[in-house]
């Protein structure tokens, strides 16, 4: 899974697609999946980050990672290379 690189996102969890003017906002969880993403970090580490940071579960994790990245695939934010 990879997030497109030319996407920027900003500490409030503004996201803004360059190539299209598409913008959206995230929470600040959102926000630091996609940069986890974007820094090339597998799911493992990505798990293991956010489950520590915010204290959440790996099974909670793992549901609404799924749910976060179906929404950034709707929206054409990342690719399955």
């Amino acid at each position: 899974m990879k997030i497109h690189s030319n996407l920027a996102v900003s500490d409030s969890g503004f996201i803004f697609n360059p190539s299209n003017g598409d913008s959206f906002s995230t929470n600040a969880v959102g926000a630091d999946i996609i940069r986890l993403l974007k820094s090339g970090k597998s799911l493992a580490d990505i798990k293991k980050d956010i489950s520590v940071k915010y204290e959440v579960e790996p099974t909670v994790f793992e549901k609404d990672y799924e749910d976060f990245i179906s929404q950034l695939q709707d929206h054409f934010l990342v690719n399955n290379d």
